[in-house]
């Protein structure tokens, strides 16, 4: 298993491809938030799965699936990024997060539970965040109880549970995300367990498009604000959302959105969370997949290019 390519070195993100002995790949991604430092917060995002079953109507790493990235494979992805910038273990950062969230849904794979309860032992890290990010699939109760388990024994202060839902109408829900998943109040009673008051928010996450059912006051009844916050997002300019015509209502460089003060008027915190234009055009933001580029050379982003590591 070895690193094959990176994207241009770049110091707000950059991607990486790796492959194994037999052939299959993967991508993993590392990002700052500026004008913050590496040694202030560095964020790693990795691969749960090799590609991922669910077609999301928005994200080029979905609708063709070649199975789950081992407990060796996932922690590779992270050792590879932290021998690069911090040889020798010591990850002086101030805030070190790593989110399960680049390629595939990270509860199918049973693997993330593992590597969620060695890293405390395997790294010295001065703050840690681990964070997951899922769209709720149905009949995973396994693998969320045992992320309650882990959550509590370990991560009760730090934990970053984010669930996916991007509309508060169920039936486009369905559409945008088309596979069995737990409904909202499924969801909310499961957040309800999670949460911990000396912890953090369970996040709602909205990509918002342009077209989407956006109605805070159908869902805060089943979400309670004093659990649950909001972040809203763009739909990242993805090949999948061009093809599927899906426009993004959220723009870079403006902060202002009714949306964000009916979901305020409502009793939620929010978050708007645009992040860096140029992320699009590395390929490092949620959602994309940068080899995705090499099946539609046209497309305006993934304009950063591939180089051998």
């Amino acid at each position: 298993m070895r690193v094959i390519q990176q994207t241009e070195e770049n110091k707000i993100a950059n991607v990486y491809v790796a492959e194994t002995d037999a052939g299959k790949r993967f991508e993993f991604v590392e990002s700052t938030q500026p004008p913050l430092s590496i040694h202030e917060k560095w964020v790693l995002i990795i691969s749960t799965l090799y590609g991922c079953p669910v077609d999301c109507k928005f994200c080029d790493a979905g609708g063709t699936y070649q199975g789950r990235l081992s407990r060796e494979e996932l922690l590779f992805q992270i050792d590879y990024l932290v021998d690069k910038r911090f040889p020798g273990g010591l990850i002086n950062t101030d805030k070190f997060k790593i989110q399960f969230a680049r390629m595939g849904e990270p509860s199918l794979n049973p693997h993330v539970l593992e590597v969620l309860k060695e890293l405390p032992s395997r790294y010295s890290m001065k703050h840690f965040i681990p964070s997951v990010s899922s769209i709720g699939p149905a009949s995973k109760e396994s693998f969320f109880n045992n992320l309650l388990d882990i959550k509590k024994s370990l991560y009760n202060k730090t934990f970053q549970l984010q669930f996916s839902i991007h509309s508060t109408n169920e039936a486009q829900r369905d559409k945008l995300i088309p596979v069995r998943k737990m409904n909202f109040e499924e969801l909310a009673s499961y957040g309800s367990r999670f949460y911990s008051p000396e912890g953090k928010k369970i996040t709602l996450n909205f990509a918002i498009g342009a077209d989407y059912i956006i109605k805070p006051e159908d869902i805060k009844d089943i979400f309670d604000p004093e659990l649950f916050l909001v972040k809203v997002t763009p739909v990242n300019p993805t090949l999948k959302a061009r093809k599927n015509n899906i426009q993004s209502l959220v723009q870079p460089g403006k902060d202002q959105y009714p949306i964000i003060d009916a979901f305020k008027d409502n009793g939620y915190e929010v978050l708007l969370s645009i992040g860096e234009w140029e992320e699009n055009k590395i390929g490092s933001n949620c959602g994309q997949y940068v080899s995705a580029m090499q099946e539609d050379s046209g497309s305006e982003m993934y304009s950063y290019c591939l180089r051998d590591a």
